[in-house]
């Protein structure tokens, strides 16, 4: 199936509550396939076409509040038009899963594929201090591996989890193994895993009160220091990534999702030839897997950077190389995706390395 009709089949079975959307090209599928799904009548599960993506991560806002798993999905316009409801999420310090099947921009753009959102996705695209644990499946199988994934992760630390995908991601059809279902929380789990849900219960005294709002100075301080103190505990415990012939490299190759798959067959062309290439692959693009390149660029004597953009993934990787070995990078923009042999142009271009 295709990685938006995966993330459908996966966001019923792990048991959601529901799913606030708006259709947008590409990743239409999700909203379309839930409808045809129709787990209101298994599940119990409510899927809603809002009337605009604004409205959207409102609804998802309203159901963070109580506890419940809830989540939208968009393309890159329509989320960058969720990016104030995502900020209060965060504020709010509310678990909720988010997924963004990127397309070229800026504004309405291409309906094609890129990876160009990868700056609104992991420098927080909203207004304030924060970020969102950010996923990037490269697979269709990740796509439904990372719904469960990133619902864990939000409930975990009690902030957004978002799916960062490419829209050939989206759109490409694989084999899947979809998780079992899990049914959903009843209303005595939900209270008891999340006390601090606005429920409608408890006193005039007592209830708890979900909002971003703080007009003491001081107390929004003591929140943003907690905030950031989450934020330190993902980086400690929640980095993800691959590398693939890594041991001997000479030479290392930066890329995520749809992109890395293109780089990795890249580098097996190039190892047939004796040329040492490797991959590391980040999973978490934030967290950001800075350490583990820090540890590679030791060992080799240039890195590139592939992304569908004109250079973001790139600056967090020249962060964590520090200057020890000079950093490229090699991009496509409006939806054309490059092949592997540009990929080793680029190598044989910026590090001349003999093809």
């Amino acid at each position: 199936m295709k990685g938006n009709e995966a993330i459908a089949h996966a966001v019923i079975r792990y048991g959601a509550d529901g799913y606030f959307g708006y259709p947008i090209t590409p990743q239409s599928e999700v909203l379309e396939t839930l409808s045809e799904l129709r787990p209101w009548e298994t599940t119990g599960m409510v899927v809603l076409q809002a009337e605009s993506e604004v409205a959207a991560i409102n609804m998802v806002y309203g159901g963070a509040s109580t506890g419940k798993a809830v989540m939208t999905s968009s393309s890159s316009p329509g989320v960058s038009l969720k990016q104030e409801g995502i900020s209060y999420l965060a504020a709010s310090e509310l678990p909720a899963l988010i997924l963004n099947v990127m397309r070229g921009g800026p504004g309405l753009g291409t309906i094609q594929p890129s990876q160009s959102d990868y700056f609104q996705a992991t420098k927080g695209g909203g207004h304030g201090d924060y970020h969102l644990i950010v996923l990037a499946p490269s697979t269709v199988q990740e796509m439904a591996d990372f719904v469960g994934l990133g619902f864990d992760l939000a409930f975990k630390y009690r902030t957004p989890s978002l799916i960062l995908a490419d829209g050939i991601v989206g759109q490409m059809m694989e084999k899947v193994v979809l998780p079992p279902q899990r049914p959903r929380r009843s209303e005595e789990e939900v209270r008891r895993q999340c006390p601090w849900a606005a429920t409608g219960r408890g006193t005039r005294k007592h209830r708890n009160v979900i909002t971003s709002l703080e007009l003491d100075s001081a107390k929004m301080e003591e929140n943003n220091h907690r905030f950031q103190a989450t934020y330190r505990r993902i980086e400690e415990n929640e980095v993800r990534f691959q590398e693939y012939y890594t041991d001997d490299a000479e030479y290392l190759i930066v890329a995520f999702g749809s992109v890395a798959r293109i780089c990795l067959k890249a580098i097996e062309d190039a190892r047939e030839k004796g040329i040492r290439i490797g991959l590391l692959r980040p999973i978490t693009l934030w967290p950001f897997p800075y350490k583990e390149i820090s540890r590679l660029a030791g060992q080799v004597k240039g890195v590139l950077t592939v992304e569908l953009n004109a250079g973001q993934m790139v600056e967090d990787v020249r962060l964590a190389v520090e200057g020890r070995v000079p950093v490229t990078h090699y991009g496509r923009m409006g939806g054309i995706v490059p092949n592997p042999g540009e990929v080793l142009e680029a190598l044989h271009r910026d590090f001349n390395v003999e093809l």
